[in-house]
Parts: C-alpha cells; sequence; structure tokens
C-alpha cells in the first residue's frame, strides 16, 4: 500500500548516484557476461567498500570484488572503459526535471571522475558531487555525509537524503537527515533505522518536497 507522504521542509537534496539515480546492476551484468555473477560481484564491491570507512581507490575495491567471485580481474578494467554506458533508472530524468529549481547535490562511492561521468548520465543539474574520493572516505562512514552538508553549509536536518541501497538508510539517519529511500528490491530496513519513506521508485519525491 503506498504511504501517505507529508510534506517536508528542506533546503537541499543529497542523492546516492549509482543505485538511486543510475541503474548500475545492468552494466556489472552485462560486463560479467552473466546476471547472477555481476550481481554477486556488485554486491561484493559495495560490501568491501562499505567496510572501507577511509578511501582506498575505486578501481582496486572493483578489481578486488571481480577476484572474490570468480570473475577474471580485468573485468574490472572492462567496467571501467564502458562506465559512460550506465543509464538512469526510468522516472528518473523526469524527477530531476520537477526538482530543477531546488538545490540538488550527489554524494557517492567512487572516484571524482566516475561520478562526474554517472552524474551527467542522469540528465540532471547538481550543485555538488562528492565522490568518495572527494570526501576521503566511503559511505556510510560519516564523514561522506558530512563533507556534502560542509560544502552545501546547510545543518543536517535541512538535507533530504535520498537513498538506492540499505546502508545509507542508517548512514544518512546518524546525522539527523531525513531519508527517502528508493528501495527497489523491497528490503527490509536495516535494523535501528527508519526511512522517512520506502518506496519502491522515485516517482513519488516531487510530491513529497511540495
Amino acid at each position: 500500500m503506498p504511504q501517505t507522504l507529508r510534506p517536508v521542509q528542506v533546503d537541499a537534496i543529497a542523492f546516492d548516484l549509482l543505485t538511486a539515480l543510475i541503474d548500475s546492476w545492468t552494466l556489472w551484468e552485462s560486463v560479467a557476461g552473466d546476471v547472477e555473477l555481476g550481481r554477486a560481484w556488485r554486491r561484493t564491491s559495495l560490501r568491501l567498500i562499505t567496510a572501507a570507512g577511509s578511501y582506498v581507490p575505486y578501481e582496486q575495491m572493483v578489481q578486488q570484488a571481480a577476484g572474490e567471485v570468480g570473475l577474471p580481474v580485468d573485468r574490472a578494467a572492462v567496467l571501467l572503459e564502458r562506465w559512460g554506458e550506465l543509464r538512469p533508472w526510468p522516472e528518473v530524468p523526469d524527477v530531476l526535471a520537477q526538482l530543477r529549481q531546488r538545490r540538488l547535490a550527489i554524494v557517492t562511492n567512487c572516484s571524482q571522475r566516475l561520478a562526474e561521468i554517472a552524474a551527467e548520465r542522469t540528465g540532471g543539474h547538481f550543485e555538488l558531487i562528492v565522490s568518495a574520493e572527494r570526501a576521503g572516505a566511503y559511505k556510510i562512514d560519516r564523514r561522506a555525509y558530512q563533507a556534502a552538508l560542509d560544502a552545501l553549509k546547510l545543518p543536517a536536518e535541512r538535507v533530504l537524503f535520498v537513498a538506492g541501497s540499505a546502508h545509507d538508510v542508517p548512514g544518512a539517519s546518524a546525522l539527523g537527515m531525513p531519508v527517502f529511500w528508493s528501495n527497489r528490491q523491497a528490503l527490509p530496513a536495516p535494523a535501528g533505522s527508519a526511512p522517512l519513506v520506502d518506496a519502491p521508485d522515485l516517482t513519488q519525491l516531487p510530491a513529497l518536497l511540495d
């Protein structure tokens, strides 16, 4: 049953990029040559990255994850070469167009170069793109989110975080950011955390901000 949305008053919106805005899974599956193996590779990379804390080169993490799931490590280089093939989820261009008058930012777990390439694929215009490389830390380390808050010069409660991955729900909430979770896989909320909205995609986001 759809949630009843109560509009929230915020001054900016910060998006997760590679799960909330971008369908990164399809590219990983294509490069792996197998859907299940590609998904395992993506999940393993997420596990490594979110556990890392301080920034380690993203390319290195993707290569390590490939090896752990039994893929040739050269698949990581192919993935990065094909990064420009990333595409947004179907509703994303329209949602971002509706929000174009607002302050929009990205907080993402990859290098700055890759973050800027992926952000461009969404068709949106972002005031700020904070990669893990720029922040010096991977989400869910609080430094990643705080780097965006500092750059925006806003307190946490005035920035809505749009999560794609489950780990961003407690990660952003821990700083006091309200969280809209685009929960495409209908996962349970992580223990001890509850998003403001748990939705199947981003379609409801503009109504939340009206």
